[in-house]
């Protein structure tokens, strides 16, 4: 079936992400060859995505800095995509993550949405 593989290992997470992202501009229809082939390479991420980040998920500080830690990433980096002061407090529980700030991390860290959508704990009240 049209180039689909099993997804093994981080590379071919990486590139099954790369391939179904070229599909978010016009999603195909359903049925065709390219709607079956997204609706595998969909199916198949969600799976590797539930084996190898379930650790991470329920809190999303927790799954940022599994990201940092574990996935190659830096504050750093997080801080060029959000802000300097906003990553640091929301990595150290101040501040919560908003909205738009989760749509640019799940977008630019290929982390699936609903690992940073779940509610958490702040360290003490923002506001």
């Amino acid at each position: 079936m049209m180039d689909v593989r099993p997804l093994h290992n981080e590379q071919d997470y990486d590139w099954a992400i790369g391939e179904v992202s070229r599909y978010f501009e016009t999603e195909p229809t359903l049925g065709t060859p390219d709607g079956d082939r997204f609706e595998v390479l969909s199916s198949l991420i969600k799976e590797y995505e539930d084996n190898h980040f379930a650790t991470a998920h329920g809190d999303p500080v927790d799954v940022l800095h599994f990201a940092i830690e574990s996935m190659g990433r830096s504050q750093a980096e997080l801080a060029a995509l959000i802000g300097r002061n906003r990553a640091s407090e929301i990595l150290n529980r101040v501040r919560p993550l908003t909205l738009e700030m989760i749509r640019i991390i799940c977008k630019e860290w290929n982390i699936p949405v609903s690992a940073l959508t779940g509610q958490y704990e702040l360290g003490r009240a923002y506001g």
